[in-house]
């Protein structure tokens, strides 16, 4: 390891914007384990994709509405949609998920509705 590539790597990180430095941990990541990028899927797209849920929303018990989550995986955000549920075990901001499903389209934004999910590692 050279004194200048450290320098510059030191540089990098104290310069650069922290969200961006974030996003490519989690796309470098998502990339090392063979999963689809967000940002190349489309509508009617069947994905297995693995990434960070950046919030989760849930609604009260007599709405009914269920869970909804951003999932971002360091290229693009899907919106996940657990329809019928009130509160899924896991499913919180901050968790590394692999997500399988078809993707959709609501509102010109990237949408999953009821994917299959594996909740990676610890919070």
């Amino acid at each position: 390891m050279t004194a200048g590539g450290y320098l510059k790597r030191l540089t990098r990180r104290l310069t650069e914007d922290l969200e961006q430095l974030d996003a490519e941990t989690i796309s470098e990541q998502s990339r090392q384990t063979g999963a689809q990028r967000a940002c190349d899927c489309s509508a009617g797209d069947e994905v297995t994709m693995q990434g960070e849920l950046r919030s989760v929303q849930t609604c009260a018990k007599t709405m009914k509405s269920g869970v909804t989550a951003e999932f971002f995986d360091g290229t693009d955000v899907v919106t996940l949609k657990f329809i019928g549920r009130n509160r899924i075990p896991g499913i919180e901001p901050g968790r590394t998920v692999i997500v399988r499903g078809r993707i959709g389209e609501h509102d010109g934004r990237k949408v999953m509705f009821n994917p299959y999910y594996e909740l990676l590692g610890e919070s």
